[in-house]
């Protein structure tokens, strides 16, 4: 019988543990990120999940269908050179044909139909709202992209540095947000219309034009104050934590804090703000668009086919309809699935 009172050592106590007494023992939960857990979150929200999707597929037809599409966006079916224009191919219905080509279907040959008919000057509408699709989209991410560079530089500097570097850069702030939006974003959009367009002629961006340019000038000018105020908050209370404050001490300058350290813990926000500032950017477009300010012709946005399907809103009302459509479900998939990204990425809100 063994003696517990003895000063000797028991060897068997330190004999290592088999992998089954380690399993039994220790019930350890698999190693994750914040990332890998948010994207759990988010995929098991169905709204959200059905939103990326939609999202994702809207995305891709505009990048491939216009490759392998046999019409243009910008080509007149009915103008051929050296004989006259075909007016039969104006104004076509879905899924019918102008007279030379029931004229080759008669002959025998194949042609692809029009899916949604054509516009007044003989142009495939189905590729135009393809088109349409993929420039609100460009616009829209590249002018989150903007929102966010600026948003969160002005915000980390604000939020970081305090005193009358955040009074100042917060007095600029209220003074944007009061003024109206709208008003400004017409004014801005119509004086840079006519100002950048002399200064692009024979430069790499005459071919995006004066107009898209103007769009992201805008951006960059008025909506960036939203995102540099969430950030500036969520700065300013992450300043204070004791991994800052252990920075300073060793050393580090402000920059480098806040790139490794307070910008990393403000991702969520940062995320979530994004993804809901793309639908605002399409939606600004649109309205733009829709007014004239927006792409230049013949090149086709959601809000100028609008905008020209006024013409003929009582003859073809499905030329109003159609990019209508595309503009909600592209603008409600992507307000939906930025909910998603918040209640999945928000601490916050985590149950």
């Amino acid at each position: 019988m063994s003696n517990k009172f003895t000063m000797h050592v028991d060897v068997d106590a330190f004999i290592p543990a088999t992998e089954d007494e380690k399993a039994y023992m220790v019930q350890m939960r698999p190693s994750s990120t914040f990332f890998k857990d948010g994207m759990k979150r988010l995929l098991k929200n169905r709204v959200a999940t059905i939103s990326l999707i939609i999202i994702l597929l809207i995305t891709l037809s505009s990048i491939f269908i216009p490759m392998f599409w046999p019409y243009s966006y910008d080509s007149m079916l009915g103008v051929r050179p050296g004989k006259p224009v075909d007016a039969s191919f104006n104004n076509l219905a879905p899924m019918t044909y102008g007279r030379t080509e029931l004229q080759r279907i008669e002959a025998g040959e194949q042609v692809f139909p029009h899916i949604f008919g054509t516009d007044s000057s003989g142009r495939d509408y189905f590729i135009r709202v393809v088109y349409g699709t993929r420039i609100s989209l460009a616009v829209g991410f590249f002018a989150s992209i903007i929102v966010l560079i600026i948003g969160m530089t002005v915000g980390s500097v604000a939020g970081y540095c305090g005193g009358k570097v955040d009074l100042i850069i917060m007095r600029v702030v209220d003074i944007i947000y009061s003024l109206p939006d709208m008003l400004m974003v017409i004014l801005l959009a119509s004086v840079l219309k006519m100002t950048l367009g002399p200064a692009l002629e024979g430069t790499a961006l005459e071919k995006i034009g004066s107009n898209i340019i103007s769009l992201f000038i805008v951006f960059g000018v008025l909506y960036w104050v939203s995102m540099s105020r969430l950030i500036r908050g969520q700065i300013l209370s992450l300043r204070e934590q004791e991994y800052v404050l252990a920075s300073r001490a060793a050393g580090a300058k402000g920059g480098w804090i806040i790139r490794k350290h307070l910008l990393p813990n403000c991702i969520s926000v940062v995320i979530i703000s994004t993804a809901l500032q793309i639908p605002n950017a399409i939606f600004t477009e649109s309205y733009l668009s829709f007014l004239g300010l927006g792409v230049n012709a013949p090149m086709p946005s959601l809000g100028s086919l609008a905008s020209d399907a006024l013409n003929g809103l009582s003859s073809y009302p499905f030329r109003m309809v159609i990019p209508a459509i595309v503009i909600s479900l592209i603008v409600l998939s992507l307000n939906l699935f930025g909910d998603g990204l918040r209640d999945a990425f928000d601490p916050k809100l985590r149950t």
